[in-house]
């Protein structure tokens, strides 16, 4: 199973040239100004993860999401620990992925020899809340034994959120810290629903999943309201000024305030911008989808005059 992802400056610059500093990378959806975090105490590099810390990540996550008192939220090391580790926690059977949507879902599914489908009765079911690349969301939660709801973008629209859904049985959803927070690289995400799931997946990886730095920097940007409110409002207006510079190179087609998804000539564009060094987001599956994510605020004038 094809598995193609944003990121790869690499690759890029194996391909374009370039030196890794000169490159803008607009192929992923993470939010381009991080969380300003305070470096976390030395005990935080140096001791192993304690229970206290544990325990103040995880209430700052329930003050933040407000999960139903009876949803279990556990803190793992990103999202995808999470996405490659769930369809193990039950017996193989069949599972609905609408599709187009991130494709780690049905590789980690079928890693663990379930068949995946698109529609038809299932064992299972996932909904990627909001889609990605098209932003779109779903009305509930889908209906199945067991069903993740994967929430990876849905800081930006909170409002949105399916987390009641995290009180049925066999449902759990999954957040992503790297992507509103913008700190990808501290890998640190949260399981929420069914105590019994949460508990196995919990005992799968072990004592000390998420490190020290990780609890202490995710307890203090979860914690942190106004920065949010914040990000939000200038997320909004720089997704605005993006649709307004790629109005001449082709039609909205969807996405969220962390990524915007254009009708367009994807090949020739996605070349334009690399000559640049700025990487954006084909797919393989259409030539007439691009995705960016929002340039950070001092790239915009070389986005401009790529795109010029």
């Amino acid at each position: 199973m094809r598995r193609d992802h944003g990121g790869g400056i690499d690759a890029a610059r194996a391909r374009w040239g370039g030196a890794r500093s000169e490159w803008i990378d607009l192929s992923t959806g993470v939010n381009p100004v991080p969380y300003p975090f305070a470096p976390p105490a030395a005990g935080a590099w140096t001791a192993l993860p304690d229970s206290d810390a544990a325990d103040a990540l995880v209430a700052a996550a329930r003050d933040l999401w407000r999960p139903p008192g009876t949803a279990r939220c556990l803190a793992v090391p990103g999202a995808s620990a999470a996405i490659a580790a769930i369809p193990r926690l039950r017996p193989p059977g069949r599972v609905r992925i609408p599709g187009p949507t991130y494709n780690e879902h049905a590789a980690a599914f079928a890693a663990a020899g379930w068949t995946v489908t698109e529609d038809g009765p299932q064992d299972a079911a996932v909904a990627v809340h909001p889609n990605n690349p098209d932003g779109r969301l779903h009305p509930g939660a889908p209906e199945a034994g067991l069903v993740v709801i994967d929430e990876s973008f849905c800081d930006a629209d909170p409002g949105a959120s399916l987390i009641a859904a995290a009180a049925r049985p066999g449902t759990l959803v999954l957040k992503s810290f790297g992507k509103f927070w913008g700190l990808a690289g501290l890998r640190l995400g949260f399981v929420i629903g069914d105590a019994a799931l949460v508990d196995e997946l919990a005992r799968r990886l072990g004592p000390w999943p998420v490190s020290g730095p990780a609890l202490a920097i995710g307890a203090a940007a979860l914690a942190d309201a106004d920065w949010a409110d914040r990000t939000r409002a200038r997320l909004a207006a720089d997704a605005e000024r993006l649709d307004a510079l790629m109005a001449p190179h082709g039609a909205l087609a969807g996405g969220t305030l962390l990524f915007r998804l254009y009708a367009c000539d994807a090949p020739r564009l996605h070349e334009r911008l690399a000559k640049a060094c700025i990487l954006s987001r084909p797919f393989p599956w259409s030539e007439r989808r691009l995705r960016l994510g929002l340039p950070a605020p001092g790239d915009w004038p070389r986005v401009e005059a790529a795109l010029a």
